[in-house]
Formats: structure tokens, sequence, C-alpha cells
């Protein structure tokens, strides 16, 4: 048994390192190398293909974005609403919720101590090409939805599109039919990666919450741990909850967050122009690149900035397939911006309170100490305590926002009952005490190999899909013309 649990351990670990590793090397000038995994190597190609297919719809579309996230449904929506539907503004928050978390407090800071200031811009870069991808996913998740009979509302996300794809259904065709009584295996295997993934970060968000409570207000872990699950589980287990709530924390952890910011910055303003000039110094910087740092510059944001906004994974189309929508695009528009509010605004938030603080008190520090110390100069005592809430609101939303994704992934392998719902949210809820008392640095990898193989999954049937999100943009953009005179 235990050599068969290390055997496990062992595949686990070699995927991870596989598709997060260095699969190819470019030698650069000082000696250095500049490593390309194989996640980076799909997605960024795909973000640019995408950007470039799209005719750079992050800027270009961008007013268009807005005017879509300030939209107020019709009175017929605002029926449907009521009925149990989703809108395109509360998918987003779900979506959010999921992207916000670990990566825009402790990823950010890991990129900026592994890769220096200029790692900020590569992020930058890397959410402005991926802001293409979410929106093709998204409108892809919205052509080929289903009605969902359990939950009411809608269903969707890569593994139905990819079902659809390998049995040659039309967008839209199949809306009535709801889960599909013959399976894909490709679709299949990413629902099955998802509910993977899934269940590792369960674990990772556990251990988190733990550390950081122990740390800020010295509560056992035990307790903490206890206290989470139970909340989670009044949550998670009620029919239709999640979204109500994540309608009230996503806004209100978020807006907090960046007025904590914007306080830092306008305390700190003769300090800002540096702050830019070291940014944009240091991502093209000739003393990066002679002294062989460029390497870690780039890829220390480029690596984040994906982790960070998980566009072309497939995680953020399970919400927007749920979303009830007089036009597919709308919620591809709303997925787009939503990588943008995660790395341009929450990402940057983290940078520029770790930029605008004195160097010197952090030079020796690592992971959440980094964070915590720069709060602490910024806003005292006070400033750590903030950290820890801040840091449990964004883990615990995560957590109910990948249970909200779970659903259309185990409907798709189990079918429509509560039995396999329930099963799923319960082991969910387990992992994520497990995951409290203990840190299984085997579980981040079990949740790196899912969401990789997530992503191969997705792009696979992307690319060949991809001219129908961009033709229903082609028609979007048509109608509003029209509309516009």
């Amino acid at each position: 048994m235990h050599s068969i649990l290390n055997g496990i351990i062992f595949v686990i670990e070699f995927m991870a390192g596989f598709l997060w590793g260095d699969l190819l090397k470019i030698p650069l000038p000082g000696g250095s190398t500049l490593g390309l995994s194989p996640m980076v190597l799909l997605l960024i190609p795909a973000g640019i293909y995408y950007t470039l297919r799209t005719k750079f719809l992050p800027i270009r579309m961008f007013r268009e974005m807005i005017s879509v996230l300030i939209e107020k449904p019709d009175a017929k929506m605002q029926g449907d609403l009521s009925k149990g539907k989703l809108s395109g503004i509360q998918t987003l928050i779900v979506s959010t919720a999921t992207r916000v978390g670990m990566g825009n407090l402790v990823g950010v800071v890991a990129a900026i101590s592994g890769g220096g200031a200029g790692a900020v811009f590569w992020m930058w870069i890397t959410a402005l090409i991926g802001s293409s991808t979410a929106f093709v996913e998204a409108t892809l998740a919205q052509l080929h939805k289903r009605k969902d009979s359990l939950y009411g509302g809608f269903r969707g996300g890569p593994a139905y599109y990819i079902h659809d794809f390998f049995f040659h259904n039309k967008p839209g065709e199949k809306l009535e039919e709801g889960v599909p009584k013959k399976k894909s295996i490709v679709a299949a295997l990413f629902a099955l990666s998802g509910l993977i993934c899934w269940a590792g970060i369960s674990q990772v968000i556990g251990n988190s919450v733990s550390s950081s409570f122990e740390n800020a207000f010295s509560v056992k872990p035990l307790i903490s741990s206890i206290l989470l699950v139970l909340i989670a589980a009044v949550i998670v287990l009620r029919k239709n909850a999640t979204a109500r709530v994540l309608d009230v924390i996503v806004p209100v952890m978020a807006g907090l967050y960046f007025a904590m910011t914007v306080f830092v910055i306008l305390t700190h303003l003769p300090a800002l122009p540096h702050v830019f000039e070291r940014i944009f110094s240091e991502a093209f910087g000739l003393r990066q690149i002679v002294s062989g740092g460029f390497a870690a510059v780039l890829m220390n944001g480029v690596k984040r900035g994906l982790f960070s906004n998980e566009a072309g994974s497939g995680s953020a189309p399970c919400a927007a397939a749920a979303a009830d929508t007089d036009h597919p695009v709308k919620m591809g528009l709303f997925q787009a911006i939503g990588v943008f509010i995660d790395t341009i605004i929450l990402c940057s938030c983290t940078a520029f309170i770790m930029l605008l603080t004195p160097e010197g008190m952090i030079k020796d520090l690592q992971g959440m100490d980094i964070l915590q110390m720069a709060m602490n100069y910024h806003f005292g005592a006070f400033g750590k305590i903030f950290i820890a809430v801040i840091l449990w609101l964004f883990s615990f939303s995560t957590f109910l926002g990948i249970l909200f994704y779970a659903r259309s992934n185990v409907s798709y392998l189990f079918g429509d009952n509560w039995a396999s719902q329930t099963a799923y949210k319960i082991f969910a809820l387990l992992m994520l005490f497990v995951g409290g008392l203990a840190q299984y640095t085997v579980v981040w990898d079990l949740g790196d190999v899912g969401i990789g193989l997530m992503t191969i999954f997705n792009l696979l049937v992307m690319y060949p899909l991809s001219k129908e999100a961009l033709s229903s943009l082609k028609e979007f953009e048509e109608k509003r013309k029209k509309l516009n005179g």
C-alpha cells in the first residue's frame, strides 16, 4: 500500500514538473537561458492568436466591455433571474471569485521576489493577451450551453463544447437535452481533470487560511479549519446559495483591497514615478539582459500572470455558460474584462503595496511574510490583521467559486442527480479540512496537474471551434453598428 502511494505521488510530481517545468531552453546573452514550459508554449501563442483574430479585442472593445458591465437587464430578463437564472454580472462575480486568490497575493510577491519589479509589466502583457483567450472560451460556452434541470437556469463549459465538437453538434441545437447520455472521451477527461484540480485547490485554500489566522490571531489550525468548513458547508450544501453569497463577498473584498491600495498610493505619491520607472526599466533593462536576469524577469511575470488569470484553462467558461443573456458575445466580453480586473487591477494592488515599501525592510523575507511586513509598514498592526482577513475572504470565495464550476463537470460525468453533486461537495469540504491541518506539497502539484490537463484538452478544441466565437463577434458588432446608426 505504501509503495502504491509513493508511486502515485511520483507520477503527480513528474506530471507537474513536465507541464510547468522548462521543456525548451533558449540561450540568452550573459550565459543565461530562457526556459519555456509546455503551459507557456500553449497559452502564450494561443493568446497572441486570439488577440490577432479578434483584432486586438481587449483594446479595441474596452468601451464595449464597460458598457455590458453596467448594462441593466430588461424587464423580461429580470423576471427570469428571479426564477434562479444568473445574470452576466453574477457569472463574472463567480469567475472573479476563483481568479482572485493566492495568485493575487503571494503569487505577485513571488513574481517580484524572483524577477524584480519588471515581472509586473509582463504580468500586465500576459493579462492583455489572455483577455482574448477568455473571450473566445466564454463565448463558446454560451453558444453550447444546456438547460440545467437540476439547479435551474443553464449549465455548460468546455466539457459541453468539446462534446459537441466530437459529435458534430451545432451551437444551441442541443439546448433542451441537458446532459448527453453518450460521452466524449476528451470531454470526460476535461471534466475529470477539473474535479481533480479543484480538489487539490481546496486543500491549498484550507492551509492558506489556517496559516494566516495562526500568524495573525494565534488561532489553532484545528479551530480555524472547523469554522471554515462549517461556514462553507452551510452555503455549498444549499441549492442556490453560492452565487448570492459571492454577490456580497467579492465586491466587498475586492473594493476594500483596492481602496487600501489607493490610500497607500496617495500617501506615497512622490515615490510613484520611481515605482513605474523600476517596472519598465527592469522589464526591458539592458542590465537584466547582460546579468542574465532577464529570463527570471520575463518568466516570473508570464507564469504568475497565467496562473492568476486562468485564461485558457477552461475554468471560467463553466460560470459563463450559466448566464442568461441576449447575446453570447456579451459573456465573452464579461470574462475578458474579468481578466483585466484580476491581473491589471488586483494583482497590481499587491505590486504597488510591495514596491512602495522600503526594500531594506523586506529583502530577507519570503512569501506572505513580505506582504505582511509591507502592510505593517503602511498600516501598522492593523495591516497584518487586514491581510489575514482579506486572505480568508479571497480563499473562501475561491472555494465557493470552484464548487460552482464543479456543478457542470459533475453533471457531465455522472448525470443529473443530487447524489453525485452532494458527494463531490462533501469530498471538497473534506479536502478543505485536511488542508487546514497540514501542508502537503503534493497537493499543490495535484492542482497544477489538473489545471495543466484542463488547458490541454480545452485548447485542443478551442482552435477549430473558435470560428464560431469569431462569427458571433462579427454578428454582434454589425448589430451594434446598425443600432448606433
